[in-house]
């Protein structure tokens, strides 16, 4: 309890840009949030008043940060599972609980999972050395995915193999430097879709409209909302199958289950535990944000509406580009809101490397080509500080 306002403190661990946007959705709420950040100059604690430093791999920073809150939670899964079912005894209200994220820290304990629940998963398989995979092409076909089991993300610590000579080369070499593997099917895919939803600790759920995720060399670069094109069905199946996932893992706070759409139907690809990139678009296109809903849901309180703000939402991240780009990063703010007075600009405060995800754009309306093209022009321009079609503010 922050004894200044009488309300409740609920402590994330990490301090990046979710925790970042936790935070005004916190501030909003008159909530106190505390994050334990790595350094002062991640992208919360340069916002937030109440930061402790510490490394999330460390039980004692764990106990300084979760001291007096009312809940502990995260904005990325990397917390040792032992810390976490420590802090449960010592009596820490910890959610998503470790039983819980730990689905969602390891890809082959999910996997596993969910077959054994009777959900649409790709084929996969356990890694120990090189004729795994490739007793697994053989029933299956090249090329295949692998995968490292734990702290893949963004394209990271995923390798399509496409014949033996070259799975034998990469099982070898990562083995060696102690990546846990598996492999698993290269599915045939339609598009990439996500379902996002919250979950109280008494079972409350609430799920946002199903959206498709554009990605581009293993990186989110756009988020539709709502999905175009998508039966609705299909969309209904996509949103029982994550609140089945969710009650069956015991979630609380925020589910996004990532799905592969396919000719047969749906398949799971990811599961997070936290606020997510394919819900940045809540933001302003639902009545409740993810980060407000996530806090709502960690707190036990009363989940808010998810009902869309308008009829297309369109996301774009911005993605670190050139390190010396053509503008700097005020005068593209500047020229990206002279241009599109209605988009929604968040930065995150994060130094600029190429690909690297340092904030997003959010742009609604009614006809989704106009919208997409608005939020992309606007994105890439924020990235480059080029206008990608030309444009130029004296035309």
């Amino acid at each position: 309890m922050d004894e200044r306002t009488g309300l409740p403190v609920v402590t994330m661990i990490g301090a990046g840009q979710l925790a970042r946007m936790t935070h005004q959705a916190a501030v909003a709420l008159g909530q106190s949030l505390r994050v334990l950040a790595a350094g002062p100059d991640e992208p919360a604690a340069l916002v937030a008043p109440d930061v402790l430093l510490g490394d999330h791999r460390d039980l004692d920073a764990l106990r300084k940060a979760g001291a007096g809150a009312e809940a502990i939670t995260f904005d990325h899964e990397h917390v040792p599972g032992e810390h976490l079912r420590a802090l449960v005894e010592e009596g820490h209200t910890v959610h998503p609980g470790p039983d819980a994220l730990l689905h969602a820290q390891d890809k082959l304990v999910m996997r596993t999972r969910l077959a054994e629940l009777g959900e649409p998963v790709p084929p996969f398989a356990a890694v120990s050395g090189p004729e795994d995979v490739l007793t697994f092409a053989a029933d299956h076909g090249w090329p295949v995915v692998l995968k490292a089991v734990r702290g893949g993300y963004d394209g990271r610590g995923v390798w399509v193999l496409d014949d033996a000579e070259q799975a034998r080369s990469t099982v070898d070499e990562l083995l060696a430097a102690g990546t846990p593997l598996m492999v698993e099917q290269r599915v045939a895919l339609r598009r990439e879709l996500a379902a996002l939803l919250a979950r109280s600790p008494f079972g409350q759920a609430a799920v946002w409209p199903i959206v498709e995720t554009v990605q581009e060399q293993g990186i989110c670069t756009e988020v539709l909302a709502p999905a175009p094109g998508l039966d609705p069905e299909r969309a209904e199946e996509a949103g029982e199958l994550a609140l089945r996932v969710a009650a069956a893992l015991g979630v609380v706070g925020l589910l996004a289950v990532e799905l592969f759409e396919t000719e047969e139907g749906l398949l799971v690809n990811e599961l997070a535990m936290r606020p997510h990139n394919s819900g940045h678009w809540t933001i302003e296109g639902s009545v409740t944000s993810q980060f407000e809903q996530h806090l709502r849901a960690v707190l036990d309180y009363p989940l808010g509406a998810t009902s869309t703000t308008a009829p297309v939402t369109v996301m774009a991240n911005v993605l670190g580009g050139d390190p010396t780009p053509a503008m700097r990063t005020d005068e593209r703010l500047h020229h990206t809101y002279a241009r599109f007075p209605d988009a929604r600009v968040h930065l995150y405060g994060k130094a600029e490397r190429p690909g690297r995800k340092i904030g997003h754009v959010t742009v609604r309306g009614d006809d989704l080509d106009e919208v997409r093209t608005r939020a992309r022009l606007a994105a890439d321009h924020l990235s480059t500080g080029v206008w990608s079609d030309g444009w130029t503010a004296h035309e």
